[in-house]
């Protein structure tokens, strides 16, 4: 998609798969489950989608999936299945830019990589990699219920390469704009990318699929119920009114949507968007 001066495209790093319950939170599984149908252990199929934006200068990647870094234990718990890298439709070496909306491994994971030998190494060592300063502070001292979603390996390294920490709302690059958010972990940012007449929307984890557009359909991993509540509502509202494209990182069909207010008087997708 052009898009202002970028060239906008989305990439599936790949597949991996979490508990519904803790997905939907204190959503009914008899309401979530009719969309998301969970499999024999109640986990859903989930999504790594990711931004990739080229001006002819910089390519920009936003978020980078779970990387490969994973036990065989780990891979059939998660159920891992990462697109491989001949099949992305990018190479490590054209990304000069990296925006990272968090630091759980579903986001952050493949910043990182183990070599042919075992060393732990960054997978895109060239590039300036953006992220807010309150979630690498975070990360590196997460709380006991975050522990297992921040994980040093992906976390520790970053400051080996080239890492710019942010303090609140930018401009981070020309006419991508990030916007901290603190209800599902402290220091999580969204994005919103500008042209003259129209406004892409990526809130990774404050809302995660389409199937969360409905306000209370929110996750058990949230760290503040209250404080995602009014984010999510600012943030939806601000899309409506800006009849903005959605992205959602992790839906595992739906990759992006305008939305509206539907016949039940929730936010919900009004027509899918196509990005190619």
């Amino acid at each position: 998609m052009k898009f202002g001066r970028y060239d906008i495209s989305l990439h599936n790093h790949g597949f991996f798969r979490l508990d519904g319950g803790a997905m939907f939170g204190a959503v009914p599984k008899n309401l979530w489950a009719r969309s998301l149908p969970a499999d024999a252990e109640n986990c859903i199929r989930l999504a790594t989608r990711s931004l990739l934006l080229q001006d002819g200068e910089k390519t920009i990647l936003v978020d980078v999936g779970n990387g490969n870094k994973w036990s065989e234990k780990l891979k059939k718990i998660f159920g891992i299945e990462n697109t491989p890298e001949t099949e992305l439709g990018f190479s490590r070496d054209e990304i000069t830019d990296i925006i990272l909306t968090h630091l759980h491994f579903d986001h952050a994971g493949g910043i990182s990589r183990y070599t042919d030998s075992g060393d732990l190494v960054l997978t895109y060592p060239d590039a300036r990699m953006y992220l807010q300063r309150a979630n690498f502070e975070n990360g590196k001292n997460p709380n006991q219920r975050e522990k297992a979603s921040y994980l040093a390996n992906h976390i520790d390294i970053l400051e080996t390469g080239n890492l710019e920490l942010l303090d609140g709302d930018c401009e981070v690059l020309p006419d991508i704009f990030v916007k901290r958010v603190d209800g599902h972990t402290v220091g999580q940012q969204y994005l919103e990318i500008r042209s003259d007449d129209d406004t892409i929307l990526y809130p990774t984890d404050l809302c995660p699929t389409s199937h969360h557009l409905p306000l209370p359909y929110n996750m058990g991993y949230d760290m503040c119920t209250k404080t995602i509540l009014e984010e999510k509502e600012a943030f939806l509202s601000y899309a409506l009114e800006k009849d903005a494209i959605v992205v959602f990182e992790h839906d595992p069909e739906l990759a992006a949507a305008r939305i509206h207010i539907n016949d039940r008087g929730h936010y919900g997708v009004r027509e899918a968007v196509s990005f190619e």
